[in-house]
């Protein structure tokens, strides 16, 4: 049976992000997979303490991070995972700090700066493929997302896992609903009813879109 580890890498553990990574987790749960679903906001963590221990000679390299904290368990999870899922909103062009904390100690102990001069590129520490989904949620739409080149920003979070563990695919979300009721803030740079709109008739698709990447990325193995 295969292992899907699912990380939310949001504050909110019903809106958008966590909303479509339980719909990758159904996808997966459908596929077959025996599926593990963490939220990193309930968890007492630091990103990359920089005391590259893992890159240092003569130290084995297993893809784990050294450093021992609350994550160390669920990074380890990770790695022995048939395919990992993490997502996140986009704060200010960037996925949040508990997001990207995850990744550093996910990937940098995973990477090698070793060239492998038979393939190519650089050394893999992995030698097999761990299948990364990647889920973001924003409040800018597909056309802002272009214009203030989040695609390259936030691009690189698939080429970086692509790079480290062999495949990765990324959903974005765009134009999302924010808000529950926007009347009690202070927001009048959004129109609720378009909003509305969005959440209506474009959300269910990215449910459904992140349902497939769940059941795809869980039988990507077998």
């Amino acid at each position: 049976m295969a292992k899907v580890m699912i990380i939310n890498g949001g504050p909110r553990k019903n809106f958008n992000t966590a909303k479509l990574l339980k719909e990758a987790m159904r996808g997966a749960n459908d596929a077959g997979a025996e599926v593990e679903y963490v939220n990193l906001y309930d968890i007492a963590y630091k990103g990359c303490i920089s005391c590259l221990i893992c890159k240092r000679k003569g130290v084995e390299q297993k893809g784990l991070c050294f450093y021992k904290d609350a994550l160390t368990p669920i990074l380890e999870k990770c790695l022995n995972a048939d395919a990992v899922i993490v997502g996140s909103p986009v704060y200010h062009s960037y996925p949040t700090g508990m997001f990207r904390s995850f990744l550093e100690r996910f990937m940098f102990p995973a990477h090698t700066y070793l060239i492998d001069k038979e393939n190519g590129g650089l050394k893999r520490i992995l030698n097999h493929t761990l299948p990364v989904g990647v889920i973001m949620t924003m409040n800018a739409t597909e056309e802002q997302f272009k214009q203030h080149h989040y695609d390259v920003v936030l691009g690189d979070n698939e080429w970086s896992l692509r790079a480290i563990f062999g495949y990765s695919e990324t959903l974005y979300a765009f134009d999302t609903f924010q808000y529950t009721d926007y009347s009690k803030y202070d927001c009048d740079l959004f129109d609720p009813v378009h909003k509305a709109k969005v959440r209506d008739e474009q959300f269910p698709k990215d449910l459904e879109a992140a349902y497939e990447m769940g059941k795809r990325l869980a039988t990507m193995k077998m």
